[in-house]
């Protein structure tokens, strides 16, 4: 039996005890080099790769190699000799030898405009990334501040400008560094009297590329040569790109000089996703880790996961993990398990009224429009007292305010709605049906 072969039939087996996800994520990307006597050895891509399969699913892989034909053969890893340094793979001229440096740029190749997910949160930012990356230095985009909350998408940014540069222009140079690490950076050039070489390195930039400027508050002498540094690139036509946590104007404790500098360019936002654009981030996600999800379930983890981008793709990460430790299948037990985790037990109160009418208007095909508008049609009137009942019940919204939301109603007018569903859910089956799936699926039944 061949080394191939046998693989194949390990392969086989594992996909019978370990759930689909954990086979695409964990084994499909093993390739099989060689067998002896003895050993199967196959190729993982990196070490974490190989200490994660050793310390999670070696028992698997020993069960499976002892149903095949060669059940005396025991397997060894061996790591792939690919390059998988992200600094050496962007290195523009790996063939001469570059000067010593502690300031080295790292940019994340797995950033990029093309896995940007674009929405109207973003989409001003993403455009002037785009502009700026296509023609440095050049426009009035010079610098580029990207602000906006944790979270957001404003490293990948940054790191999707660099990373373009370097595909059109692999002499170019961009260096990358967050606030701290300048920071550190200049400290140390101090500490060994360097500071001529740390000067060198950032002020010799094509693109400079910081994050979190706003860690430069109340470091004075950080800011002092960050704004020589700041001020020879500008007057050189190099361009500079900025990511903060706020408008640059509202940050204290920078000097009054930096701040005018910051914002004689181009300061653009992000905003938070709306809706539509967390179900796309997660789609995506699930894609990216072979996670098969009922659109649903993206919709369910979109309604209880709203703060950014990270917490929505720690979500899904989250769902992969505990379904491999605890070798369970994906389903919507697990799923709400997990965002009950993230979300804690604010889950429920993290719902608003539109929530709940989009929902009430899936469920029901009266359009959003008509439940909060003045129609009495019964099936729109029905409608509109089931999504009260369920602000009142399920978010606990007062009368008034929801009286207020459905068309200025009085709250009286609210009162008698959510009387009249609770003893509607006890004699029509179908609206009990319809109310108990609405309550299940905003309230993730917590005890």
């Amino acid at each position: 039996m061949t080394h191939d072969k046998l693989w194949r039939a390990v392969y086989k087996e594992l996909a019978e005890m370990l759930p689909a996800h954990a086979i695409n994520t964990w084994f499909e990307p093993i390739s099989p080099i060689a067998l002896s006597e003895k050993e199967l050895v196959l190729e993982v891509p990196n070490q974490f790769f190989y200490e994660w399969i050793e310390s999670h699913y070696k028992h698997n892989l020993v069960s499976a190699l002892s149903k095949t034909p060669a059940n005396d053969v025991s397997f060894k890893f061996i790591v792939s000799a690919k390059e998988t340094d992200i600094s050496k793979n962007i290195d523009p001229q790996p063939k001469q030898k570059k000067p010593n440096s502690l300031f080295a740029p790292l940019l994340n190749n797995n950033y990029s405009f093309e896995k940007f997910i674009e929405g109207s949160n973003n989409q001003f930012a993403k455009n002037a990334a785009i502009s700026v990356a296509g023609d440095l230095g050049k426009s009035s985009f010079n610098p580029l501040i990207v602000y906006g909350g944790v979270g957001l998408g404003k490293t990948h940014l940054i790191h999707s400008i660099g990373n373009a540069v370097l595909k059109e222009n692999p002499s170019a140079n961009v260096v990358l560094a967050t606030s701290e690490k300048f920071t550190l950076d200049f400290v140390n050039s101090l500490r060994k009297n360097k500071t001529v070489e740390f000067a060198k390195q950032y002020r010799s930039a094509d693109v400079l590329l910081i994050d979190d400027i706003q860690f430069f508050r109340g470091k004075e002498q950080t800011q002092e040569q960050f704004f020589h540094t700041f001020n020879e690139l500008y007057q050189a036509g190099k361009q500079i790109v900025l990511t903060a946590d706020r408008y640059p104007a509202e940050m204290q404790g920078l000097q009054d000089r930096l701040l005018s500098r910051f914002q004689s360019g181009l300061v653009v936002d992000i905003q938070p996703p709306d809706f539509e654009m967390r179900v796309a981030i997660l789609m995506e996600k699930a894609e990216q880790n072979g996670v098969d999800l009922s659109y649903d379930i993206f919709e369910f983890i979109a309604t209880h996961i709203k703060s950014n981008v990270r917490d929505l793709e720690g979500t899904i990460i989250r769902i992969l993990a505990r379904s491999s430790l605890m070798n369970q299948e994906i389903d919507r037990n697990l799923v709400r398990d997990v965002v009950k985790e993230r979300a804690g037990k604010t889950i429920a109160g993290d719902l608003t009224v539109e929530d709940v009418v989009r929902r009430v208007s899936d469920v029901s095909n009266v359009p959003e429009k008509e439940i909060v508008g003045k129609s009495r049609k019964m099936e729109i009137a029905e409608a509109r007292q089931i999504s009260m009942y369920l602000c009142r019940n399920i978010i606990g919204t007062s009368l008034n305010n929801i009286g207020v939301y459905f068309g200025g109603r009085d709250h009286t007018t609210v009162m008698h709605a959510v009387k009249t569903i609770d003893k509607k859910q006890e004699k029509i089956e179908r609206i009990g049906k319809m109310v108990h799936t609405l309550k299940q699926e905003m309230s993730l039944t917590i005890a």
